[in-house]
């Protein structure tokens, strides 16, 4: 309605100056109840910069953390001391207990058992917790919700979340965040080209951002890169043509149902840049193929590479599977079967992105590939120290590690 005369202008002075003098009150109302803005300067909240290079704003204190990783987030948060504030997980793979099995030559079989992420032997409270994730990369946000997170830590590139730019990813961290959750995203090397493990490092510390433990994660990211430099310092300057093919071979059972023999890793994945930028041996798949590729024994025959690595896709695989299993039995004339320099990766169940124990593989594959240049490291003492040194644990525990992730083939040779 419009008002005229001079009455009606005092009426519409009147109410502007109402309206002003109300919203003052307002303002000053929700300032003494401290907005978000205002309790940040208070120091009851601070701001991280996560991997996307979003300033996300967490509680100075946190006691409830949810985490969708594999294994990464939660192992930092154990190096770190904070591991009581896990209240839900994202990865089913961090709960399971795992087995392998294969038939030999002489009608018996090869079995193992008491596989496991290494999470449940540092911290075994996280078989526990609450899934946030049922199956697949689905988030249930009513039972996120009802754990009334400090914050959420998400981990792109994990077997949980692994495409980065995919719709499920925007939409995912979309709703997170509409909820009112503090979320802090995490890239892996796989988000990158350049599939550098040192980016691994910048996971840490911004996780250790979170926790307001900064010295401690570049302490432990520092040691990581030792180990990584160790490696790089050993297998530097050699020439081309001394330098052995590595194949990095997944067994996987799948695919044998299928026809193939397993899974290759070609170039542009994190394992590739494991074998040609830090080992500085060949990768003998010289295809630009993203993370796997089925082949067959025909295939992996021609390849006939100089070194074998078993990666874990689809299961683990002991160095014994490749020489002894009946299904195997034409690949024994590869070259690296009948010299022996066949290893295994360690057990990292849904290991889709590398974690605080990438310098593991590291060492098993440089081992593999120049076993002369390291002939004074042996690797079951050399696994001990490095449990030790990252999850600062006893020998007692540090074997049970090994254990887990069934690395003790290395302790019989």
């Amino acid at each position: 309605m419009q008002v005229k005369g001079t009455a009606g202008w005092i009426i519409s002075i009147s109410a502007l100056v109402f309206l002003l003098i109300f919203s003052a009150g307002c303002v000053s109302q929700t300032a003494e109840k401290g907005p978000l803005d205002t309790v940040a300067d208070s120091g009851d909240y601070r701001t991280i910069t996560d991997s996307r290079g979003v300033e996300v704003k967490i509680p100075a204190e946190i006691t409830r953390v949810v985490t969708v990783s594999d294994g990464l987030v939660e192992g930092v948060m154990y190096a770190l001391g904070v591991e009581d504030t896990l209240s839900g997980l994202g990865s089913a793979c961090i709960q399971k207990d795992w087995t392998y099995s294969y038939p030999t030559d002489d009608g018996g079989y090869v079995n193992g058992s008491g596989g496991c992420n290494i999470m449940q032997v540092l911290y075994p409270e996280i078989r526990e917790l609450p899934l946030v994730m049922q199956s697949g990369s689905a988030m249930n946000y009513e039972t996120l919700s009802s754990l009334e997170p400090d914050v959420v830590i998400l981990r792109l590139g994990s077997c949980s979340l692994q495409e980065k730019d995919s719709e499920t990813a925007k939409k995912t961290i979309e709703t997170i965040e509409s909820l009112g959750i503090p979320l802090v995203v995490l890239y892996s090397p796989n988000c990158y080209e350049d599939a550098s493990l040192s980016r691994i490092s910048d996971e840490i510390g911004i996780i250790g951002d979170v926790f307001g433990k900064k010295e401690e994660a570049e302490e432990i990211a520092g040691y990581l890169e030792s180990q990584t430099a160790f490696v790089e310092e050993r297998t530097a300057d050699i020439p081309e043509d001394e330098k052995p093919s590595v194949l990095m071979f997944g067994l996987s059972p799948t695919h044998r149902a299928q026809g193939g023999a397993g899974v290759v890793q070609g170039l542009g994945t994190t394992e590739s840049y494991m074998i040609e930028d830090s080992v500085n041996a060949i990768n003998a798949y010289q295809v630009e193929a993203g993370a796997f590729q089925i082949v067959n024994a025909e295939q992996v025959l021609a390849l006939d590479p100089d070194v074998i690595v078993l990666c874990t896709a689809w299961g683990y695989h002991p160095p014994g599977e490749l020489t002894e299993a009946t299904y195997y039995e034409s690949l024994r004339e590869l070259s690296a079967v009948k010299t022996g320099r066949v290893m295994s990766l360690p057990w990292t169940p849904c290991n889709c992105a590398k974690r605080l124990e990438y310098p593991i593989d590291l060492m098993v594959i440089a081992k593999a590939a120049y076993p002369e240049k390291f002939e004074n490291v042996a690797l079951d003492e050399w696994l001990t120290g490095f449990y030790k040194n990252v999850y600062g644990v006893d020998d007692n525990t540090a074997e049970k590690l090994r254990a887990a992730q069934w690395m003790n083939w290395c302790v019989e040779e």
